[in-house]
């Protein structure tokens, strides 16, 4: 993740987690990478974050193979490249995460003894999240970071924003 870092902070992506795994006589390499969040401003935490493009993701992969070929980071076993962006079925685990599902329709688990909420994720901040209700009368609900135990997107075949995915 440090070798590639850098390099990929000047296209305004991040590395999201990687991961190698042994595959027969070849290693599996898979990057994931997100937008970069940090460059947005603290205070506006509602503004929906636009997700990496396919070409976006295409130049990184080729960042990223080019750092990992000219480095001896891999030695001389081959690997097979895997760059991507993470998926819905991920969990959102730190607060850039959240922040780039603005939007979005999520489940969070909260912590015990308080019951799971559905809504959709309208602001990150400094405290923890809001998300609004079910239905467009209720009322939208806040829940401090430290409440939050887990939380996942889900699935919309038809957004209520017109944004189908």
């Amino acid at each position: 993740m440090e070798l590639v870092s850098e390099p990929l902070a000047a296209a305004g992506v991040v590395v999201d987690d990687a991961s190698v795994q042994q595959a027969g006589r070849r290693r599996l390499v898979r990057v994931f990478v997100a937008r970069d969040v940090s460059g947005l401003p603290a205070e506006d935490g509602s503004s929906a974050v636009a997700p990496l493009s396919l070409d976006e993701v295409a130049e990184a992969t080729r960042v990223v193979s080019d750092v990992l070929d000219s480095s001896d980071a891999m030695g001389e076993a081959p690997y097979t490249l895997e760059v991507s962006s993470p998926g819905l079925d991920r969990p959102l685990r730190s607060r850039d995460h959240f922040r780039r599902n603005v939007g979005r329709l999520l489940t969070v688990t909260r912590t015990e003894g308080l019951s799971p909420v559905t809504g959709r994720l309208l602001a990150t901040g400094a405290d923890g999240i809001r998300l609004a209700g079910g239905a467009p009368q209720d009322a939208p609900t806040d829940i401090p970071w430290e409440d939050v135990t887990r939380a996942t997107v889900q699935v919309e075949f038809s957004r209520p924003d017109g944004k189908d995915a």
